[in-house]
């Protein structure tokens, strides 16, 4: 078994553990974060160490990182932690869910995080630092470039373009050949037909509740 540190300690970092633990030929050997983050000793089982000197005790010659975090700042704590672990030497692995539908031909990039359900069809091209979450398609000749976090139930339609630091929120979905712009960011179910732009936010329109009871209604 291949040896893997996990950057993080928080919910995500708990289900890297788990989802390599089950479904990878990774053995988690430790945890680390920042020094001025870490706040626990161990964590499921495994020692939680300094970021700043991990590689005094498990070195990068011997040892494989993913770094495990969420879309906080755009993508751009992870991106930076990415950077910091490849520049200490790490090689930094990806998962991939045996239960997820990957028929594009090209390869996906590092530190990726592609659970169940997710289909990816072909001439799909990926990126690096992608989390994909459950149950997302991801349309033929598409293009998801780096550093971005695509949540669950999202559709992406066939020849497009996800730019870097995006986040797309649960159900939203982009119409066929639209570009989403760097740092676009997608509210929950919006629908997006056209070319966004760079840092934009996009919400679809509020639920509103309506002025009777739910055993008025004759269903």
């Amino acid at each position: 078994m291949n040896k893997l540190i996990i950057f993080g300690t928080g919910d995500i970092a708990q289900l890297a553990n788990y989802y390599f633990g089950i479904d990878s030929d990774y053995e988690v050997v430790a945890f680390t974060v920042d020094d001025e983050y870490n706040k626990c000793n161990e964590l499921e089982g495994r020692p939680v160490v300094s970021f700043e000197n991990i590689e005094n005790n498990y070195p990068p010659e011997e040892y494989k990182m993913f770094v495990a975090l969420s879309y906080a700042q755009m993508n751009k704590l992870r991106e930076k932690k990415y950077f910091e672990a490849k520049n200490k030497g790490y090689e930094l692995v990806s998962y991939v869910s045996s239960k997820c539908s990957y028929v594009s031909q090209f390869s996906h990039g590092d530190n990726c995080f592609i659970l169940e359900d997710n289909t990816i069809q072909p001439f799909v091209k990926m990126g690096n630092n992608i989390t994909l979450w459950s149950g997302n398609h991801i349309g033929h000749h598409s293009v998801i470039n780096d550093h971005n976090f695509i949540s669950s139930h999202v559709v992406i339609s066939g020849h497009c373009v996800i730019d870097s630091n995006c986040f797309l929120g649960v159900n939203s979905t982009i119409g066929h050949m639209v570009t989403i712009a760097k740092e676009t960011l997608l509210g929950a179910g919006s629908t997006v037909s056209k070319n966004t732009d760079s840092k934009g936010i996009y919400v679809p329109a509020r639920t509103v509740k309506l002025d009777k009871n739910s055993d008025e209604i004759k269903l």
